[in-house]
């Protein structure tokens, strides 16, 4: 199993879970399901954007360099194919180093307002964050707390959940990725045990 086909194995594994972590982020801007009349209101997690750009754009970039490894030239070095296979593998430790990092961002943001928990309306009409360390986490009583948005707690609970498992997986497979291009860096034409049942030199 070469390095080029791990590497467009992570490639393909990662152009969803982007466009997953996107939708997420878009869908959180709608707490509730429902569009909401003043935009201050929204948690101010999600004005960090960061399954939209953490999870999803500078994933993007990440996902087709490591899909364009497979190629037999890998087109190396702007598409001239006489940069070799080795830079181009070093390449994509730089780009896994982005994606890391995007995925991070996005991980560490998810985390944040999981614990502290969404902006809602208050029983006294006003707009603020009800929750303590993530005191909602074990009681979910507490969540009569939020007036309005209808339903925002699970709402916000569940999409920065999905955030949270799409970053954590993002980052594993972009540090999978780092150790193969060094892999592919210093040995050229060397082998990755089991992944996607590619065969053959990159």
């Amino acid at each position: 199993m070469c390095t080029g086909s791990c590497a467009k194995c992570l490639g393909i594994t990662l152009i969803p879970l982007a466009v997953l972590g996107f939708l997420a982020n878009v869908l959180l801007f709608f707490p509730g399901g429902k569009v909401i009349e003043d935009n201050s209101n929204l948690s101010q997690e999600v004005w960090y954007f960061g399954g939209i750009i953490g999870s999803g754009v500078l994933m993007v970039f990440p996902a087709l360099v490591f899909l364009g490894l497979k190629n037999n030239d890998c087109c190396g070095c702007c598409g001239n194919e006489s940069c070799g296979k080795r830079f181009a593998m070093f390449t994509s430790i730089l780009f896994a180093v982005v994606g890391f990092l995007g995925a991070g961002y996005s991980f560490v943001i998810s985390a944040v307002s999981i614990h502290k928990g969404p902006k809602c309306l208050l029983s006294n009409n006003t707009w603020g964050y009800p929750f303590q360390n993530g005191d909602y986490l074990s009681d979910q009583a507490l969540w009569k707390q939020c007036q309005a948005p209808r339903d925002v707690v699970p709402w916000n609970l569940t999409l920065f959940s999905i955030l949270l498992v799409i970053g954590g997986v993002q980052m594993v497979l972009c540090a999978v990725q780092a150790v193969n291009g060094l892999l592919g860096t210093l040995c050229g034409d060397c082998r990755c045990c089991g992944c996607c049942g590619g065969e053959g030199p990159v």
